[in-house]
C-alpha cells in the first residue's frame, strides 16, 4: 500500500464478531476463559485489548515496522525504552531535546546509575566521538524541540553501527512523522512517537507509541510495557484510530501553512531568526530534503527585541494562535519554551545551546493561512 492508503487500511481489518468496520471500543478488563490458560487470545487488558491492538498494528504499518506499541503517554514510552538499560550503561542524546524528555533523563534515570551525554547531532562527528564500550543508546530527535535542528538518521545510524552493532539507535519521530520520515527504513532500530500530537491529532487525548522491526527488542519492549503497565486504554486507543486515518490530509495542509508561516517570519522586521527546515537559510537543510517529505508544521523564531517582555506581550495577543502547550493538533498553538515546555531544563544549559526569552514556538494548524498571517501580525505589532 502507499503511505495516504496505509494510515486508512494498514494493519487493519472489519472487527471479525460483527463485521464493524471501525474497531470497536472494548471496554472491559478481563476476558472469558473456557479453561485455565485457554482463552481467544486476551486474558487481561493490560496485556493485550482488542482496541489497543488494532491500534498497534496501524502504528506498526505507518512506520514499515513489524510490531507496535501504544503507551499511556510519550513520556511513559521513552521511559519503556529506557528500562531496557541498566546501571552503567550510557546514553548519548542530542542536545536540544522535548524539556520532559530530559527532565526523566536528569532526575529519574541518573540516580539509577545510567549515564547521559548531550551532544549537537548536527554533525555525525559529534555522535561518534562520543561513543564509548559503555554506550548503549543513540536518542535522536529530529526535528527537535524547539530549535527544530536536523540530524542525519541515516549517517548517524551506519556511523553507530560500523562502531557496534549492539547499539540501539532510537528516533524520537514526533514532529515528523512517519508521514514525512520513516526512520526505520534509515536502519533504526526503535521509533518514538508522542501520539498526543499529530498521530491523534484533535488535542483530545494523551498517548506514546513505540515501534520497532526488531524481533529481540520487541520482545523486550513487550514484557517492560506489560510488567510496568502504561499501556493505553480503549478509547483513547480509538481516538487514535480515528485520527490516524486523516493524518495524509491534515499533515499536507499543516506542511503548506507551516512554510508559508515560516516565509511570512522571515521577512518580517521584528523577527530577528527563523528556525524551519524548509527554508534554504536553515543549516541542515539539505539533510532535511532528503530525509523528510515535506517539512512539518512546527515553527520556532526569535523576536529582534530580545526581552522577555516583549515575548509575552506577543504571547498574549494572538487570537487565532492559543497560547497552550502541546502542538500537532488542528488548531494552531504558540508557546514560549523558557517557561512552558523547557522550564525543567536549566537557564545555563537552556542559553547554550539558544533557548532564550525571545524564542517562541509555533505549531501551525490547518486553518486558513490568511487568518494566521493577520493573527501572527497583529500581534507582532503590540
Amino acid at each position: 500500500m502507499k503511505f495516504n492508503t496505509k494510515t486508512i487500511h494498514g494493519g487493519q481489518k472489519p472487527e471479525e464478531a460483527t463485521g464493524a468496520v471501525m474497531p470497536p471500543i472494548f471496554q472491559t478488563s478481563t476476558y472469558a476463559q473456557s479453561s485455565p490458560g485457554v482463552n481467544k487470545g486476551y486474558a487481561y487488558s493490560r496485556s493485550a485489548n482488542p482496541t489497543r491492538t488494532a491500534l498497534e498494528n496501524a502504528f506498526a504499518s505507518l512506520e514499515n515496522g513489524t510490531q507496535g506499541f501504544a503507551f499511556s503517554s510519550g513520556l511513559s514510552a521513552i521511559d519503556c525504552v529506557l528500562r531496557t538499560l541498566n546501571p552503567g550503561d550510557e546514553v548519548i542524546a542530542g542536545d536540544d531535546i522535548y524539556g520532559g524528555t530530559y527532565r526523566m533523563f536528569t532526575n529519574m534515570f541518573e540516580k539509577y546509575g545510567l549515564k547521559f551525554q548531550y551532544v549537537n547531532m548536527n554533525e555525525v562527528a559529534n555522535v561518534v566521538n562520543a561513543i564509548s564500550e559503555k554506550t548503549k543508546l543513540i536518542w535522536i530527535e529530529t526535528p527537535t524541540n524547539p530549535l527544530m535542528k536536523i540530524a542525519d538518521i541515516e549517517e548517524i545510524t551506519k556511523a553507530v553501527k560500523k562502531i557496534k552493532e549492539a547499539i540501539v539507535v532510537a528516533v524520537d519521530n514526533t514532529f515528523a512523522t512517519p508521514y514525512l520520515q520513516r526512520p526505520l527504513d534509515l536502519g533504526v532500530d526503535i521509533v518514538m512517537h508522542s501520539a498526543t500530537k499529530y498521530l491523534g491529532g484533535h488535542s483530545d487525548l494523551v498517548m506514546g507509541a513505540l515501534i520497532t522491526k526488531n524481533v529481540e527488542l520487541a520482545e523486550q519492549l513487550h514484557f517492560i510495557q506489560f510488567a510496568g503497565g502504561a499501556i493505553a486504554g480503549p478509547m483513547d486507543s480509538f481516538l487514535a484510530l480515528r485520527g490516524i486515518k486523516t493524518l495524509h490530509l491534515r499533515m499536507q495542509r499543516h506542511c503548506e501553512n507551516g512554510k508559508a508561516v515560516a516565509e511570512y517570519l522571515s521577512a518580517h522586521l521584528k523577527v530577528g531568526e527563523v528556525f524551519y527546515p524548509g527554508l534554504e537559510s536553515h543549516p541542515n537543510h539539505e539533510i532535511a530534503k532528503k530525509q523528510m517529505g515535506d517539512f512539518g508544521g512546527m515553527v520556532s523564531f526569535r523576536l529582534k527585541d530580545e526581552s522577555k517582555q516583549a515575548a509575552l506581550t506577543f504571547l498574549e495577543n494572538t487570537k487565532i494562535f492559543t497560547l497552550a502547550e502541546s502542538l500537532g493538533g488542528v488548531e494552531s498553538l504558540v508557546s514560549h519554551p523558557v517557561t512552558m515546555t523547557h522550564a525543567s531544563i536549566p537557564e545555563a544549559d537552556r542559553l547554550k545551546i539558544g533557548i532564550t526569552d525571545s524564542l517562541i514556538r509555533l505549531s501551525v494548524g490547518v486553518e486558513d493561512i490568511d487568518d494566521l498571517l493577520s493573527d501572527l501580525e497583529q500581534a507582532l505589532s503590540r
